[in-house]
């Protein structure tokens, strides 16, 4: 049933659509299900042309406000215009970025820029009558977002994954934030007790925890053949916080038992260089393969293809890829860090090794390649977690209640 009054909400993303934030598109065309008015604005323009988007969010683009996309002196023209019609915004929103950064020079002009951008997102809210701003993460987005709020004097909330805003908490300006926004959403409870350390005790009844969920129906198991070798995948960003070069250094321990695996990395970064070296210092060139970026789709049907999913994480809120691969029946192996625990309980839904042990790591996905009964027992109750905890449907309708909750 359509939530009643009905609810209007501004989403502000980083970059929207992106292909390694589907989950952004997947939440707000479902909120839209629901009964929600959502409209959608964005830091940065999509991360591909708009010829190489799939229809859906190829329609998702042309319907969001890109700030960058206005240009300089279309942003210069906006500001005037700005200054003459409501100067007290303008006051409002140089004294709270004058706040920031303190003695910082740096941080100092970076609040300029970002009070910038609040004041052409807070325009463009104004000219669409939307009274409240939804913002995920807790980096510079928010810093936005909460200058916007300030400035302009409506509402603001923010969904919190971590864990970089956790590291940096007093650089992401996360005390602040958590005292300004009028509710939080927290996708595990480790995250929530993150925000509990950076707030006082009277701001945590405004934290709440709607996890995340994927599509049980879209991402199904799929019926194979065991095969050799086996065939191992990992869905991740190249970069340090995914711990990519444990698992490529596991896999090579794995190999030198003469086991037969072969190893697919899907998505980019800025290790894709050192791991391609690494993995021909090792001699794995013909057993590991870097598949680059890909779409939702095809993502989907290189994990079909997956006898063991693996993600060797140093630091996580809770990865959407770990729940796809579950929901598709494919055993995990990840490490026991932030909130992957919640997701996955060692040796019920999956494995947990201590984060940086490439010995552990090999040892976890040896057991699965020997023992295929143990392979089939946590893919299936894998599966049954998520469908049970981390259900699309299901969340989206928590979501929505707690939306109506928090805003009527």
């Amino acid at each position: 049933m359509p939530p009643t009054p009905q609810i209007r909400i501004a989403y502000f993303l980083s970059r929207y659509p992106a292909i390694s934030h589907t989950f952004f598109l997947k939440e707000i065309l479902g909120l839209r299900e629901i009964g929600f008015e959502i409209e959608t604005a964005s830091v940065n323009p999509p991360d591909r042309p708009t010829s190489q988007l799939p229809p859906i969010e190829a329609a998702e683009a042309r319907n969001t406000y890109c700030l960058k996309q206005i240009g300089a002196w279309g942003a210069v023209y906006t500001l005037v215009t700005i200054t003459f019609s409501h100067p007290r915004v303008i006051l409002r929103g140089l004294r709270a970025a004058a706040s920031l950064g303190r003695w910082d020079l740096s941080l100092r002009i970076y609040a300029l820029f970002y009070v910038v951008e609040a004041f052409l997102l807070g325009l463009w809210m104004s000219r669409r009558g939307l009274r409240h701003l939804h913002v995920h993460f807790g980096g510079a987005v928010s810093t936005v977002a909460m200058l916007a709020a300030e400035a302009w004097g409506f509402d603001y909330s923010m969904t919190i994954h971590g864990p970089e805003e956790f590291y940096e908490a007093e650089q992401c300006y996360l005390p602040r934030k958590i005292e300004r926004a009028k509710f939080i959403f927290c996708i595990s409870d480790f995250c929530r007790s993150q925000l509990m350390k950076y707030s006082h005790p009277v701001h945590w009844n405004k934290m709440h925890v709607v996890r995340l969920g994927v599509d049980t129906e879209e991402f199904r198991p799929v019926s194979r053949e065991p095969k050799v070798p086996l065939q191992i995948v990992c869905v991740g960003r190249l970069v340090a916080a995914k711990g990519q070069h444990i698992l490529l250094q596991a896999f090579s321990r794995v190999r030198s038992k003469g086991q037969a695996v072969h190893l697919t990395y899907i998505g980019d970064g800025p290790d894709r260089t050192s791991l391609e070296r690494e993995a021909a210092e090792y001699r794995l060139g013909e057993h590991v393969t870097f598949r680059g970026a890909l779409n939702h789709d095809q993502t989907r049907e290189q994990m079909a293809k997956a006898d063991i999913f693996a993600l060797a994480s140093f630091a996580e809120g809770i990865p959407v890829a770990l729940m796809e691969a579950m929901a598709m029946g494919i055993p995990c192996v990840s490490t026991s860090v932030a909130g992957i625990p919640e997701l996955i309980r060692d040796n019920v839904d999956g494995l947990l090794v201590p984060p940086s042990s490439a010995e552990s790591f090999a040892s976890a996905i040896e057991s699965l390649v020997l023992d295929h009964a143990l392979r089939e027992r946590l893919g299936t109750t894998g599966r049954a977690h998520v469908v049970e905890h981390y259900n699309l449907p299901v969340n989206l309708n928590l979501l929505a209640s707690k939306f109506e909750r928090c805003l009527i």
